[in-house]
């Protein structure tokens, strides 16, 4: 699916979107009738971002064909501003799920987005640049603060500096 899909789009092509998100080559899509409205995700990347928490999803998990039906009114809901995210997938095993772009939004921890722009959390770009007091993270304060990853750094120089004479 390139490009904005359609509600109808994604309704005929259920069984794409999951099979792609099986082979894990999709990414998280918005689709919607004339902008994003909707957003269908892998359910592993709702697991990911914490969404059985941050969400009331029901043990419920709806069958493509069920999904299929019922797309249309979950879209409506979120054009009206309400609805709850779906969990869909095959004999009752939670694959993927669909929801409105605020709901992935908030997912996310995103920010809203400045006005006039459209709401697509999916193609988001972040200003990546360091700040003007930004330096080089030094790896042992970075491990400072934690007895493990001290550990771990030791042994990890003490390994360098034992296997340089095998070298």
């Amino acid at each position: 699916m390139s490009g904005l899909a359609s509600v109808d789009e994604v309704r005929a092509d259920l069984s794409e979107v999951l099979r792609r998100f099986r082979a894990e080559r999709l990414w998280a899509f918005s689709f919607g009738d004339g902008g994003p409205e909707a957003v269908m995700l892998s359910y592993d990347e709702f697991e990911d971002l914490g969404g059985e928490h941050k969400f009331a999803v029901g043990d419920e998990v709806v069958s493509p064909e069920e999904l299929a039906g019922r797309l249309g009114g979950i879209v409506e809901a979120v054009r009206r501003g309400g609805g709850v995210p779906v969990v869909w997938g095959v004999d009752g095993e939670p694959e993927a799920v669909v929801m409105s772009t605020a709901q992935y939004r908030e997912l996310r921890g995103d920010d809203q987005p400045p006005a006039g722009v459209v709401d697509d959390p999916t193609v988001r770009v972040y200003a990546s640049e360091p700040l003007p007091g930004s330096r080089p993270l030094d790896l042992d304060e970075w491990a400072a603060g934690d007895p493990f990853t001290q550990e771990l750094l030791a042994e990890i120089r003490a390994e360098e500096s034992g296997s340089g004479d095998d070298r």
